[in-house]
């Protein structure tokens, strides 16, 4: 099983290191620096409701036979977890298959058809769990007809983690997960919907024996361009309010106190 799981991990490294390569010539590039702001964050086995100030860097671009999509983002926490600072990246890099192909694969909803390949990587420095999870992911995604975009994955999740209480990495079970991403445009009002929701399955025994259950984890915002109205430019500096609902945060089960989060924020974007 391990020894196929890095044959796994190699052929996903091997398909971003080649894909990096090919989107050299961007048709289309958005990066962005961001902050937002909540009050009741939750963390697994903490019942306090955590205040984080998140900094955040973006980057979105196309070329001819996909599109990237890195964030990283800089959480900092207070004192009801510990005044932890986490890095947390996420990079995804969907292949569409129709550009590459050459053939129109639209089909009833869908504009085209992708290969999502990408990862997440954390690390968190707090005095309990002190998370470093690794975790690579591939999968087909639909590319659904609509204003801006929407992008329905169903991707294997290979994940990760050596928190300071264990000594070796441990690998949980493979398992999927179902994501959609999306940014819809209200018109030429200024105000979109974006934002993500996956559905993530039970990952198995988590590195103490116990068990895992499965999670449901919503994030969407609604942005205003205030940018445009102050004559910054179309899409420039964008305000707006962000709701985060998390059930059975990272696989924990929902008696475990502080694995479900219901956390409103604040939140701004400068582009460029």
């Amino acid at each position: 099983m391990q020894q196929t799981s890095r044959r796994i991990h190699g052929v996903i490294a091997a398909g971003l290191l080649a894909v990096s390569g090919s989107a050299a010539a961007l048709d289309w590039s958005d990066n962005a620096v961001g902050y937002r702001y909540g009050t009741r964050f939750a963390e697994p086995y903490n019942p306090n409701d955590i205040s984080k100030n998140i900094v955040n860097f973006t980057h979105a671009s196309g070329y001819k036979y996909g599109t990237n999509f890195l964030n990283v983002d800089l959480l900092m926490s207070d004192n009801k977890d510990d005044n932890a600072r986490e890095v947390y990246v996420t990079y995804r890099h969907t292949l569409d298959i129709g550009k590459i192909s050459g053939k129109d694969l639209s089909f009833g909803p869908a504009r085209g058809v992708g290969l999502t390949l990408g990862f997440d990587w954390n690390t968190k420095n707090d005095s309990g769990y002190g998370s470093k999870k690794r975790m690579w992911v591939v999968g087909p995604t639909l590319m659904m007809d609509v204003p801006g975009f929407l992008n329905v994955s169903l991707l294997a999740l290979f994940e990760s983690n050596q928190p300071r209480t264990i000594s070796s990495r441990y690998n949980y079970d493979t398992h999927p997960m179902l994501n959609l991403a999306w940014g819809i445009p209200f018109g030429d009002s200024g105000f979109a919907f974006e934002g993500y929701m996956n559905y993530i399955a039970s990952k198995g025994k988590n590195e103490f024996g116990g068990p895992t259950s499965p999670e449901l984890n919503f994030d969407g915002q609604v942005m205003y361009d205030i940018g445009n109205t102050m004559g910054l430019g179309k899409k420039k500096l964008r305000l707006g309010l962000e709701y985060q609902y998390w059930r059975n945060k990272f696989g924990n089960p929902h008696e475990v106190p502080g694995s479900l989060a219901k956390t409103p924020m604040v939140r701004l974007e400068y582009h460029f």
